[in-house]
């Protein structure tokens, strides 16, 4: 029974050690991915840019029904009604009295009050048709409105896109450099480990103390449990690119690095920042609202405006219905009547209401004017901020390159030196962890290089 708890325990330590391979059931698949295919999958998948197409959609709609307002309106109604006998009074409200009635062809004639037969079913049939001749400039107003609506569903769409894409920009970066300090950690614990097989054969002949070789296998354990922090952190990593994307769980996603590589040499060749800000200025998704918000506000001015103007309509109607009861003898028959004509409509109010509703769109579209100015000093300062900060990580990775150099020289010194018994093993790590600080600092700048850029393109709104 005892054997039977240690096999399960070395059972349940073999599948949840990370170092071990898996199982066949446990497998994933692993798809080499680089930033334009995240990029394409994103405009399918992600769920905030479908709720700004879905909008989109609906703004196309509105649109189409806007310019509806231009085609005649056809109304049809069928009506069957019971009317009831009809009750003649005096004046005075009497219906015991008589009232004198003129029929035409019969002269006065004298009708008692009270209760009068009249058909009972009822039918009305009709059909009518409107059409706005000149509604003031109304109409037109109303459909470009819908325009701009639409355009604004559109830049909605597009800055959807752009935040999208900047943020899995983060992830796969964040990925790139984990994967890259993963690598750096990986050749310093071979290198650590050959350390510590040189240190256990000194240790034998008595050349090493083993307090130092206790020393040097505590370092070993620090790098180990640094990878396993940073497979950690790739696995949160992994998730949120995952379900931003809509990927299976299983799926492991492998930057391309190549493509990664790529880009960081071209980036040699980047736009100068009068280019950048020439560019922000073009596509900037803000200035771009807020020059339609000051055209919709211009829109609605002429709306208001087209109220304090008449509305001129073109009408036809033909009308079956019956009986005819519109006299005091009621007719049992079917009467048909059309007629054609032109109404004018003419809102009087609108002359003194009017006025104060112009006032505020002409105050908004100054408003949006004044806010597409401040947009683009904003924009033009965010540019020089990130074409300056752009620029240091350049100088930051030269300065990390050098670094690197400087610390492979001084650890392979101490490291010559120690062997001979002219350095302490105090230097050999200190030189060790100089060495995977410089390394681990150039995978950073070289990351940060590229994010800066890809700052640039997302206050550009170019990704």
């Amino acid at each position: 029974m005892k054997d039977l708890f240690v096999t399960l325990g070395l059972l349940c330590i073999f599948i949840a050690n990370p170092f071990f391979p898996k199982t066949a059931n446990c497998q994933s698949d692993s798809i080499v991915m680089n930033l334009p295919t995240i990029y394409r999958i994103a405009d399918e998948e992600n769920s905030i840019i479908r709720i700004s197409e879905t909008n989109l959609r609906a703004a196309n709609e509105a649109l189409k029904q806007s310019k509806n307002d231009l085609l005649p309106n056809v109304n049809i109604s069928l009506n069957g009604s019971y009317i009831g006998d009809a009750t003649l009074m005096s004046r005075s409200f009497s219906s015991k009295e008589t009232t004198d009635v003129i029929v035409p062809g019969l002269g006065v004639q004298t009708v008692n009050n009270g209760r009068q037969q009249s058909p009972h079913w009822g039918n009305v049939f009709s059909v009518e048709a409107t059409q706005v001749i000149y509604s003031g400039g109304a109409l037109k107003s109303s459909i470009e409105m819908a325009k701009l609506g639409e355009q604004i569903a559109e830049l909605n769409v597009e800055k959807n896109r752009q935040d999208v894409r900047f943020l899995l920009t983060g992830y796969y970066l964040d990925l790139v450099k984990l994967q890259n300090q993963k690598e750096v950690i990986d050749k310093h614990i071979a290198l650590t480990e050959e350390v510590l097989t040189q240190m256990r054969a000194r240790e034998g002949v008595g050349v090493v103390l083993h307090n130092d070789l206790t020393r040097y296998e505590l370092q070993l354990k620090q790098l180990q449990l640094t990878r396993v922090k940073l497979l950690d952190a790739q696995s949160v990593i992994q998730h949120k690119l995952k379900n931003a994307i809509h990927l299976p769980v299983t799926t492991v996603i492998l930057p391309d690095t190549a493509d990664v590589s790529r880009e960081y040499t071209s980036l040699e060749q980047t736009a100068h920042e009068n280019e950048w800000r020439n560019q922000a200025i073009d596509n900037n998704i803000g200035i771009r609202e807020a020059q339609i918000a000051e055209q919709i506000s211009e829109q609605q001015t002429k709306a208001i405006r087209a109220g304090s103007i008449p509305t001129i309509v073109a009408f036809a109607k033909n009308e079956l219905f019956g009986p005819y009861t519109t006299d005091l003898i009621p007719v049992n028959a079917n009467v048909n009547a059309w007629f054609v004509g032109i109404g004018i409509k003419y809102d009087l109010g609108s002359l003194w209401n009017n006025r104060h509703s112009i006032k505020k769109t002409k105050a908004d579209s100054e408003l949006a004017h004044d806010r597409i100015d401040l947009l683009r000093e904003n924009v033009n300062n965010e540019i020089h901020e990130a074409y300056v900060h752009f620029l240091t990580a350049f100088v930051e990775v030269e300065t990390q390159q050098k670094q690197v150099e400087l610390a492979d020289e001084n650890y392979s010194i101490v490291e010559k030196r120690y062997n001979h018994d002219l350095a302490l093993l105090t230097d050999l790590l200190d030189a060790s962890s100089m060495k995977l600080q410089a390394d681990i600092s150039l995978v950073n700048a070289r990351i940060a290089l590229l994010y800066d850029y890809y700052k640039l393109k997302y206050i550009t709104n170019t990704l």
